[in-house]
């Protein structure tokens, strides 16, 4: 009987790139969620944005493996920075988002270097406290963010497509079709990325940093990228946040946001980009109608319902799933 043969690295990173059915399932439901539920638009926005700031994170958890507490940083950032932009230079949202995008990105450049050496739990400090730092800046400077007010009157111009110009309406179908496409064109680039090589290696640094930096990777330069890549994400949603509420506040910066984002993956899991869409549905759902029943202890039946979730196996946030992948070279 001949041998079995064995997977290289090429073959195995076809395969990984192969598009799965459930895969193909998801943005289909995603683009005909717009079509099939007109009257849940507003809710369906949030849920769009908030899976678009878990992907951020997924990106710096689930495939560098860099814990962060102060994720919030970045998307309080690019909603103040698109807010500003609207209402100090021009109010067409694309350049806006760009700008945001951008602002967010070098936010995450120049902090990448505060969590390249340490524990785990210096990076968590770090992290935490750049988002700290960043929400007492916008405190203070009052006269540029509105301070514990925060910044009103943000005017958004229309939506130009080419299928033409369209204003962000009440119900927020405008709204969501613009989060919904930034969410899904950002799922193609992660996707193209983490399923690279580039994208491998760092599922080697997040596995083991020191075998990784054994064998010749450079463990620094590419904890840089991806932390870039995270943050300007993360920045993206903040600046969907901000253009389609028509507002920016100090609560972009709090910690209950970066906690919020961790719970998503939490539930949704971590190391394979979808869980951020999966977890943020049930998250909001789970907001909505414990809220509805039971708004003063909505937090409690959340809890209840997390800590159910992991005892019953789903640990997903400390096991992600491409962990027990490998390619034979």
């Amino acid at each position: 009987m001949n041998a079995p043969r064995r997977l290289s690295a090429a073959d195995g990173l076809a395969a990984a790139s192969r598009w799965r059915p459930w895969e193909i399932a998801v943005y289909v439901v995603l683009v005909v969620s717009w079509f099939a539920l007109p009257g849940q638009a507003l809710l369906l926005n949030e849920i769009a944005i908030l899976a678009l700031f878990a992907l951020s994170l997924d990106v710096i958890l689930g495939y560098a493996g860099v814990v962060s507490l102060g994720h919030a940083a970045f998307l309080g950032f690019g909603a103040y920075a698109a807010a500003l932009f609207a209402k100090l230079v021009m109010p067409d949202p694309w350049v806006g988002l760009v700008v945001a995008t951008g602002l967010a990105a070098l936010l995450g450049f120049v902090t990448s270097f505060l969590i390249l050496r340490g524990s785990d739990l210096t990076r968590l400090m770090v992290t935490l406290g750049v988002a700290l730092i960043l929400y007492e800046l916008a405190n203070k400077l009052d006269w540029l963010t509105g301070g514990a007010d925060g910044l009103q009157g943000v005017v958004i111009g229309a939506l130009r497509t080419p299928f033409g110009a369209f204003d962000f309406d009440l119900g927020g179908r405008v709204a969501y079709a613009y989060s919904l496409a930034v969410l899904i064109v950002c799922l193609l680039v992660c996707r193209r990325v983490v399923r690279s090589p580039f994208g491998v290696s760092l599922q080697a640094l997040r596995d083991n940093r020191l075998r990784a930096a054994s064998i010749g990777l450079s463990v620094q330069a590419r904890l840089v990228a991806a932390y870039t890549l995270g943050g300007a994400i993360a920045g993206a949603a903040g600046g969907l946040l901000a253009q389609t509420s028509g507002f920016a506040s100090l609560d972009g910066f709090d910690f209950h946001r970066s906690a919020e984002v961790l719970l998503v993956l939490v539930i949704g899991g971590t190391g394979y980009l979808y869980g951020g869409i999966f977890g943020a549905v049930v998250f909001k759902l789970l907001h909505d109608l414990i809220s509805a029943w039971t708004p003063q202890y909505w937090n409690f039946w959340l809890g209840l319902f997390l800590v159910a979730l992991v005892l019953v196996g789903r640990e997903r946030l400390l096991r992600p799933a491409g962990r027990r992948r490998r390619f034979k070279a």
